[in-house]
């Protein structure tokens, strides 16, 4: 029968029924075929695409865990400097918790311990803990590693030496450790 024929009910039967089944039935028989062909075009770029996002979160996750890390950082330097907050428990790291633990009087980071000496009365001596304040280099702990080890060249042994250890206890970037280290080697 020619188009031209057909009644407006052939022609909406062709179009609603008609048609949607002979495209149901073509997908089954085509349906591998379509496949390949997206496989073929689009694999390559949804690969690169996944590869992308996955490199960007494990960034961002970098990025977060060292922010939190800075930010924990600054927390306990303000509250070192208050003296802690009404409360709460100051922090039980570095040489202040370890004097802690061991029962010795602790006032912000310096620890007071009495010992023997020699000629029989008790010696008081103060262990400090890490602090950024002592340090010779300005706005510790604002630098990036790399701003830092450009700086520890001009700094004497002492100096090089509570660098070393207010970054083994707190940040303790190898970048800044190892320079440290092949500096205080070099004067030995």
């Amino acid at each position: 029968m020619a188009d031209e024929q057909k009644s407006p009910f052939q022609h909406a039967l062709d179009l609603l029924v008609y048609a949607p089944l002979g495209l149901a039935y073509t997908a089954m028989d085509e349906l591998p075929t379509m496949v390949e062909k997206g496989r073929q075009r689009f694999g390559n770029q949804v690969t690169v695409a996944r590869m992308i996002g996955q490199f960007a979160v494990s960034q961002g996750q970098k990025e977060a865990e060292k922010a939190a890390g800075r930010l924990a950082g600054q927390a306990s330097t303000v509250a070192s400097r208050l003296g802690g907050f009404p409360g709460v428990p100051g922090p039980t790291s570095g040489a202040a918790g370890a004097a802690r633990s061991a029962g010795v009087a602790v006032n912000g980071d310096a620890a007071v311990a009495a010992g023997p000496s020699t000629n029989g009365h008790a010696v008081v001596s103060r262990a400090e803990g890490p602090s950024a304040d002592g340090l010779a280099i300005p706005g510790y702990d604002s630098l990036s590693a790399s701003q830092v080890v450009q700086r520890l060249g001009g700094l004497s042994g002492a100096e090089l030496e509570a660098v070393r250890r207010y970054e083994e206890a707190t940040r303790g970037r190898r970048t800044i450790l190892s320079k440290v280290a092949q500096l205080q080697s070099d004067r030995r």
